[in-house]
């Protein structure tokens, strides 16, 4: 599982981001000592889940929310390993000129960091009392525990990300934007693939998938809402792509007890999750029984998948 793979991030001194050396290094790291899944390969474990044994221990790469260094710097590398990627792609951003939520947090963290808390102190001076999620508040609680960060930092992606509730997230992002001396038109430009892009990239054995449509943690939907956000994607990406396989990935990896229901009346193949608890190792029984829940390892688990910052 990856996700910003960068050469450098410019005026952001605190951005998280694998960088493109590493990233390269550590595929040559897979090609030594596992191997890497083509394209034709991981297709014919739609019909044939046996053919998982074939593969052995080898390596499925996955990209999540449709970055534009996917097309730019991953998508060539892969071509000229002749290996797969499965690229998650959130759609709201192929209908509007503005960033998702969760890439603005990333933003703004990327350039104040900790800032004596300055993030926080902003966020908590915009929120009110009935903006946030009460009923919902324990299941986050120790979301960002083991995050190597700071502890004004860990506070404020949880506060944005997970305690607010989701009808005042862009009110009060738009507040901090400016607060900040910021633009959304700055954290949006040059952030995401575009229809181009992606079409390239299908064309050329990718697979595009969907990470649903807003990149709204489902935890915090209904199931009318989770449905909606679910079937949307899957209809914005094939009004202009033949998808050869319905893939999906759940935003912030997490699913509900709708979840299954929904995907498997949408048709879909296999759908991913990000959670530790859950096997990694896939084989033919997996892909069977729980084709709607696997999981994956974190890039950062593996030699070369140090993070870098700035």
């Amino acid at each position: 599982m990856y996700h910003y793979v960068r050469e450098g991030v410019e005026g952001l001194p605190h951005f998280c981001y694998l960088s493109f050396a590493n990233f390269k290094k550590q595929l040559d790291f897979f090609e030594k000592n596992y191997g890497l899944v083509s394209f034709e390969e991981f297709c014919g474990l739609k019909d044939e889940p046996g053919l998982i044994r074939r593969l052995k221990n080898k390596i499925l790469l996955t990209f999540d929310d449709g970055l534009r260094e996917h097309f730019e710097l991953v998508f060539p590398e892969l071509l000229r390993r002749k290996a797969v990627g499965i690229f998650f792609m959130p759609t709201l951003v192929l209908e509007r000129q503005r960033p998702l939520a969760v890439h603005t947090i990333h933003y703004l963290v990327g350039k104040y960091g900790g800032g004596g808390g300055k993030l926080l102190a902003l966020a908590q001076k915009l929120i009110k009392p009935d903006m946030l999620e009460s009923e919902r508040e324990f299941l986050f609680a120790d979301y960002y525990d083991l995050l190597d960060d700071d502890e004004g930092v860990k506070k404020f992606k949880l506060l944005l990300n997970y305690n607010i509730k989701e009808e005042f997230k862009d009110e009060i992002l738009a507040a901090l934007i400016a607060e900040c001396d910021l633009t959304e038109a700055q954290i949006y430009e040059n952030y995401y693939l575009g229809r181009d892009e992606l079409e390239t990239m299908h064309e050329n054995k990718m697979l595009i998938a969907s990470h649903a449509h807003a990149h709204i943690n489902f935890l915090n939907l209904d199931a009318h809402e989770e449905a909606h956000q679910t079937r949307k994607s899957f209809e914005i990406l094939e009004s202009f792509l033949d998808l050869r396989l319905r893939l999906f990935c759940y935003p912030y990896g997490e699913f509900t007890r709708h979840s299954k229901a929904i995907l498997q009346g949408l048709g879909v193949d296999f759908a991913f999750v990000s959670l530790d608890e859950y096997k990694k190792d896939l084989d033919a029984q997996d892909l069977r029984l729980n084709p709607l829940t696997l999981a994956r390892y974190d890039c950062n688990a593996f030699p070369f998948g140090k993070v870098s910052r700035g």
